[in-house]
């Protein structure tokens, strides 16, 4: 605190210490009794509110082939910069057949080996899911500043390279040939769901 005549001035550095509520602070005089002051304590800092959106095509829209092949651009709706690896995305599927698969990243302007792909079984199948692509983001893949995008262009094979039956895969865009918006390829960030929906 600094004092200036009979006016006394506590720093926010200190009351940033102090806990969210109503602390009692106690000043005392070179003479005269002690005297108290309550001061309520609130956060005024905003945190920034990240948002994100995914537009989605797949790359390969037959109904069967030996490869999927979606193509992701990932588009910070916000006004804060976002920590690519605190980013996750989905595109869920059916895996008609188990088998081991294998993960490609074709292209991206965050850097091909900085994107991640792990495969994860649903516990409980689903009609049109039972597997997801979880893509990911290492440290060195940076940040997505506000209003910007990026491109994730991903394969998905099996190890014997067998056939998929994309009709009716919960993420596959059977229509489109350009970026739109999906809701069905949700994106979550440190593991909030943020954009889309994830199958029923």
């Amino acid at each position: 605190y600094t004092v200036s005549g009979s006016t006394v001035t506590i720093k926010k550095a200190y009351l940033a210490t102090q806990a969210v509520g109503t602390t009692t602070l106690t000043f005392e005089f070179s003479a005269g009794a002690a005297q108290s002051l309550v001061v309520t304590i609130s956060d005024t800092s905003v945190a920034p509110t990240a948002a994100l959106k995914v537009q989605m095509y797949n790359g390969t829209v037959t109904a069967s082939g030996n490869t999927l092949n979606p193509k992701f651009k990932l588009v910070n709706t916000s006004t804060s910069a976002v920590a690519l690896s605190d980013v996750k995305l989905r595109y869920y599927y059916t895996i008609d057949g188990e088998k081991a698969q294998s993960f490609f990243c074709d292209w991206s302007q965050a850097g091909s080996a900085n994107v991640t792909g792990t495969f994860v079984k649903l516990p409980t199948a689903k009609a049109d899911a039972d597997y997801y692509l979880e893509l990911g983001f290492s440290s060195a893949a940076g940040s997505l500043a506000a209003g910007a995008s990026i491109d994730i262009q991903v394969r998905v094979a099996k190890e014997d390279w067998s056939n998929y039956t994309q009709t009716g895969d919960y993420s596959f865009n059977a229509v489109d040939t350009n970026f739109v918006d999906w809701t069905k390829a949700p994106a979550y960030i440190s593991g909030n769901l943020i954009w889309g929906s994830e199958p029923n």
